[in-house]
């Protein structure tokens, strides 16, 4: 349970990013009305996770989790191109982030 509210509050942060590149600087109401709700909704999802786990591994999970995410959908939605830097800094990340799972 804990593991399915980090990554949706990650998977939160992520998509709230992706409708903030379409928002165009928060000019567009709608773009800008769904980054806010994502945004607090994983807001809340991290609060609700942080309640049974530490402060300090929750954000890094968290925030692990939203770079591997938010490189996906930047590929994958927005066209940006992948590097071996990209992808081997995700890797760093994604390690770190399962050695504070262990």
């Amino acid at each position: 349970m804990q593991t399915i509210l980090l990554l949706s509050a990650a998977l939160s942060y992520s998509v709230g990013g992706y409708y903030m590149k379409l928002s165009q600087g928060l000019t567009k109401g709608g773009p800008t009305s769904i980054v806010m709700i994502l945004f607090c909704l994983g807001a809340g999802l991290q609060m609700y996770a942080m309640r049974q786990t530490e402060m300090t591994a929750t954000y890094i999970i968290v925030l692990g989790f939203e770079a591997i995410t938010a490189l996906s959908i930047g590929a994958l939605f927005l066209h940006e191109g992948l590097t071996m830097t990209k992808l081997l800094g995700v890797l760093i990340v994604a390690v770190g982030v399962a050695v504070l799972r262990g």
